[in-house]
């Protein structure tokens, strides 16, 4: 039996050891750097462990279990690319509500949503450290947002409309995005639907389950709102009968697998999408010289802009619903918002449709008073 060589050490009133099978030498080695680890707080829970240390173990211990992949890589990167380097090397209890609001501030101009996303990070983990005793007092309890630009979701504009409509008749994932575009689904509705959910009788779409972001696993709507049924307006209806499938087989599938879409083929067909819309609404092309030193054809001008995503899709389909004159309880409904101050908040985006036909309306008004008062002065 090999000799086993110990080295301890004392620190806070604690008694610490490492051992080696080597030598004495190579034991105290161990022993001072685990001491050195331990002053520096990069092991062990303790009051005096940095941030850096504490947040990845907060992730790793509270977060993961509960959350999906998704989520858990989303909050991996708040830390790492965020939180870590600006007060990473900080001790716990040297953290105050100054170097928080800082860390806000250094981010001012983001999105609303990536601003409330970090500011929730952070709480969760200092309020953590102050549940476990690891603080006196939270310094994340009062964090303000900084100023932060608030994006709403557009529906497509007439051109955009026009060609997309053109594009997806004949593209091989045109089908998916037309589902959004004249039912309204979320992606995750859309891709957990089988063919069982299409009622050709009715003309009908039940909508009872939906992909969980991130992941591939099939499971109810966030919300109870969420099971709903729509309707399939005609220019999808026959589209969907020319390629109905067995009850229990996904309705949109790969085409190389047959299996449901993953989040990775998903993102593949929207970019295969947007690349024919960009050559149809008229993206330039040209002759640029390679790495190899051969002249070859590339896009040169791209004409798509930048915040055409497939929730524009969806989000068309609420505003033609306000457009047809679909009271907003009935298009809350169909939506599947969980409260009708979501759609409201839709409904209330002027179009230029809109505005024309109140421009109409106004034009007729004054004319009509036009001759009245000219009939009066007769």
């Amino acid at each position: 039996m090999k000799k086993l060589f110990r080295s301890t050490f004392m620190y806070c009133g604690k008694r610490y050891e490492r051992t080696s099978t080597v030598s004495k030498e190579e034991a105290d080695k161990k022993a001072e750097k685990h001491k050195r680890d331990l002053e520096d707080g990069l092991v062990g829970i303790s009051k005096k462990m940095r941030v850096k240390a504490w947040a990845r173990e907060w992730l790793e211990v509270y977060k993961k279990p509960g959350i999906t992949e998704k989520s858990y890589r989303n909050y991996k990167r708040y830390i790492d690319k965020v939180i870590i380097p600006q007060i990473g090397e900080l001790r716990l209890i040297e953290v105050t509500d100054v170097h928080l609001q800082k860390l806000m501030n250094s981010r001012a101009g983001k999105s609303y949503s990536d601003l409330k996303h970090l500011r929730d990070t952070v709480k969760a983990i200092f309020r953590k450290a102050r549940e476990s005793r690891l603080i006196n007092y939270d310094p994340a309890e009062f964090l303000i947002l900084p100023q932060y630009t608030k994006g709403k979701r557009r529906s497509l504009t007439d051109f955009e409309r026009e060609h997309f409509l053109r594009v997806a008749e004949q593209h091989p994932s045109g089908l998916m995005f037309l589902m959004m575009y004249y039912c309204g689904l979320r992606p995750g509705e859309r891709d957990a639907l089988d063919w069982r959910h299409i009622d050709f009788i009715r003309h009908r779409i039940k909508i009872e389950k939906a992909v969980e972001s991130g992941t591939t696993n099939i499971k109810a709507p966030k919300t109870a709102a969420g099971v709903r049924e729509v309707p399939i307006p005609d220019e999808l209806y026959h589209k969907l009968l020319e390629r109905r499938g067995d009850p229990f087989s996904p309705v949109f599938a790969q085409s190389t697998t047959g299996r449901r879409h993953t989040e990775t083929s998903r993102a593949k067909s929207w970019k295969s999408i947007i690349k024919a819309l960009d050559d149809s609404m008229g993206a330039k092309w040209g002759k640029v010289k390679a790495k190899d030193g051969k002249m070859r054809l590339k896009k040169i001008v791209s004409v798509i802009a930048p915040d055409l995503v497939p929730y524009c899709l969806r989000h068309t389909y609420c505003t033609d619903l306000q457009r047809k004159g679909v009271p907003l309880k009935t298009a809350s409904y169909l939506m599947g918002h969980a409260t009708i101050a979501i759609t409201a908040d839709i409904y209330t985006h002027i179009t230029e449709d809109m505005l024309n036909e109140a421009a109409q309306k106004i034009g007729a008004s004054s004319s009509v008073t036009d001759q009245s008062q000219s009939h009066k002065t007769a």
